[in-house]
């Protein structure tokens, strides 16, 4: 397509360079009285000389106008005809065109150039016609019904639940066909009811901003299921959206969003949001350019001193937070989200990038945490970091600062070692770890995250996650069956401190399903048991498998959405789960509000199975896996006592001696579950301190006094 000659008689007008993006004027009225369809457009490409911004008003023609002033990088100019609905992009100016007087008009949607405009980085919606986005203007009308009434849950009473909007619902049985696999799905009353059911408190939703497919996964027939491949910030993910919501336009699927958060707000859920700033969708240097590399490839992107780009996402770029005006659009985005959808906090993917200095390292003080603590908007919500990136030095859990709860590592190891890995060498003749690492996780941690000045609740504690193994498989597979991806089973981790039981995959063998499942409750009650935040995989509540595949990111099919159909399995598991999440929260309910952040008030006693103080050398031998944990506050209203037996008998164990508050007599221990099979028979069992009772081998028994 031929682009009409520019002319460099425009005349400098009174626009702003702030806010960026395309907002109304702050400029006198235009001459008829009215700023309808009158824009301030404003965007920050410091490499062009010149840029022009190409719209199209519904219903009319596509039109080009130069932004003729630039102010510290960034191209500012008031544009007439340019109402909410509008289409609209930009382009630069090659040197030695001139600028027209005049408004030229084309036709870019006939345009077999590919990509000709490049994507507003403050975009609030994209609209994608034959593989061509362009940006579109967006109002911010929405009816919230006189108010959202946000959860505010505190940290130590939240249960997050990881969920994909798609896969959530896709396979609903109870939700009308038109919502499965939809934002509305997620919030249908059937789903809701599953997760208040459950004890959840938030959901945690893989990313929903505006995406793209990689180039290789186009090529394979596949998607970029999971997401994490983001083209724009401000925009919520179309396809997520009903079909009658995605035909009706950006508006419509903007508020169907917003009305999924309403809907669960009302529930007591919170909405977190999965979001990937470290790099964006255009790849490496030689990819596609949709808009940052077109507007200011240097800064918007992390370079060495020759100009190449440095890489530490393993997706190709990185985007520069040393550069102040990044900093500033994923704030801006952030506060976006917070202000306009009502969402109640972030967790940010590999999120050692975002805190990497001028020298490539990683700084627990820097500005973009520095300013997040400072913003009245956002130091107020949820924010949970991914505390690795693939970069030199890029594991930093416990290292974020105040305000931050890092995703636990070590936790998810040192529990699927004590589970999974250690009974395989047991069951195999050999030897497992001894209970140290085990007692450190479910303790929250505590010397990982003391000297960020943080308590035990900075630790999120999980297990599984979307990447990597489900729970089931986890139990059911010791190597990783990733063909369907396409790469020759070379992707996904080989570490992954699973056990089979005996057999690779599905079996009917009884004696393999119940020793799963007994590992499956034996995970789930550790989850739930733990100090710190508890977040479970969606589906693992239900027993889902995804055949072995654990890294599941371009199967957006029955592999990767969620199973529910009921089975005898799923069943169990399900009603195990609820059970155990009901033992948290009874327990939390009857400590102070500030537990377990007061250590002086708060306490932790491990015992062995003899009902005797931890010594050092029980702590460190192998041989003895059986420990016990009593924990509460000094003015709680209940203690509980959790008792580990990890090895392959069972123990008689001593409940240790304990007197009442008043110092007279022992006190009663109530035996409210057991992960084993016998939990029917035996809950509510009372036991007194200083007696005996029998913990079948390889399961937790948990007490109330």
């Amino acid at each position: 397509m031929v682009m009409p000659l520019l002319d460099t008689a425009s005349t400098v007008d009174a626009s702003q360079a702030f806010p960026l993006g395309v907002s109304s004027p702050r400029s006198r009225p235009a001459e008829n009285g009215s700023n309808h369809g009158r824009a301030n457009v404003a965007v920050y490409a410091p490499s062009v000389l010149t840029l022009e911004v190409a719209y199209q008003a519904p219903g009319g023609s596509w039109r080009i106008q130069p932004l003729p002033n630039v102010t510290n990088g960034v191209h500012h100019g008031i544009v007439e005809g340019i109402p909410v609905g509008s289409r609209y992009g930009f382009r630069a100016a090659t040197d030695g065109q001139v600028l027209p007087v005049s408004v030229p008009t084309v036709n870019f949607d006939e345009d077999d150039d590919g990509q000709p405009l490049l994507l507003d980085p403050y975009g609030r919606a994209v609209d994608q016609r034959n593989g061509f986005l362009t940006s579109v203007r967006m109002s911010s009308d929405f009816d919230w019904g006189g108010g959202d009434d946000r959860p505010h849950t505190p940290w130590r009473n939240t249960i997050i639940y990881e969920a994909h909007v798609r896969g959530q619902s896709k396979l609903h049985p109870d939700i009308p066909e038109a919502l499965r696999g939809t934002y509305a799905g997620m919030a249908h009353p059937a789903m809701i009811e599953h997760l208040t059911g459950l004890g959840i408190t938030a959901v945690q939703l893989l990313p929903v901003h505006f995406h793209l497919d990689e180039p290789h996964l186009q090529n394979l027939g596949l998607t970029n299921y999971w997401g994490y491949n983001t083209a724009a910030f401000f925009v919520p993910h179309p396809a997520y959206a009903t079909q009658s919501a995605q035909d009706s336009g950006p508006q419509a699927v903007q508020d169907e969003f917003k009305g999924m958060v309403k809907l669960l707000h009302a529930a007591g859920i919170e909405v977190i949001l999965d979001v990937v700033y470290n790099h964006t969708a255009e790849g490496g240097p030689d990819g596609h350019t949709f808009s940052f590399r077109g507007l200011g490839e240097q800064k918007y992107y992390r370079t060495d001193g020759h100009g190449r780009y440095i890489d530490t996402t393993g997706c190709g770029n990185t985007l520069n937070f040393g550069e102040p005006r990044v900093v500033q659009l994923v704030l801006d985005s952030l506060r976006y989200w917070v202000d306009e959808f009502h969402v109640d906090g972030f967790r940010f993917d590999l999120a050692v990038t975002l805190c990497r200095n001028a020298a490539n390292e990683f700084d627990p003080n820097h500005p973009f945490l520095v300013a997040v603590a400072a913003d009245p908007v956002l130091s107020r919500v949820k924010l949970i970091a991914e505390p690795w990136d693939v970069g030199y030095g890029g594991w930093q859990t416990g290292r974020f600062p105040g305000g931050w709860v890092d995703w636990n590592d070590h936790y998810r190891d040192a529990l699927r070692s004590f589970w999974l890995a250690d009974r395989a060498a047991i069951d195999a003749g050999g030897q497992g770890g001894s209970v140290a690492r085990l007692a450190d996780a479910m303790s929250g941690s505590a010397s990982l995250f003391e000297p960020s000045g943080r308590s035990r609740l900075a630790s999120l504690n999980f297990i599984t996650a979307h990447d990597g193994f489900t729970m089931t498989d986890l139990v059911s597979y010791d190597r990783k069956h990733n063909e369907a991806n396409g790469e020759q089973n070379r992707d996904g981790h080989g570490d992954n401190r699973s056990y089979n039981h005996g057999f690779e995959g599905r079996t009917e063998d009884e004696a393999i399903v119940a020793a799963r499942a007994q590992t499956r409750r034996n995970l789930m009650a550790s989850l739930m048991i733990s100090l710190g935040v508890p977040m479970i995989t969606a589906g693992d509540e239900l027993g889902r498998t995804q055949q072995g595949n654990n890294n599941a990111y371009c199967q957006d099919n029955p592999i990767a959405w969620l199973d529910w159909t009921s089975t005898p399995e799923s069943h169990a598991m399900l009603r195990s789960t609820k059970r155990v999440i009901r033992l948290r929260k009874e327990f939390l309910a009857g400590q102070p509000h500030d537990y377990p952040v007061r250590d002086a008030q708060s306490y932790l006693y491990w015992y062995d199975e003899d009902g005797q103080p931890m010594s050092m050398e029980r702590w460190n031998d192998p041989r003895h896996r059986v420990v016990q944990l009593l924990l509460g506050s000094d003015d709680g209203q209940v203690a509980g006592l959790i008792v580990v037996n990890g090895g392959r008998e069972d123990s008689n164990v001593t409940l240790p001696q304990v007197t009442n508050d008043d110092g007279t007599g022992k006190r009663v221990f109530e035996l409210r579950l057991t992960t084993s099979e016998l939990h029917d028979r035996r809950q509510g069992s009372l036991v007194s301190s200083g007696e005996r009772d029998s913990v079948p081998a390889n399961t937790i028994s948990i007490y109330r006094t």
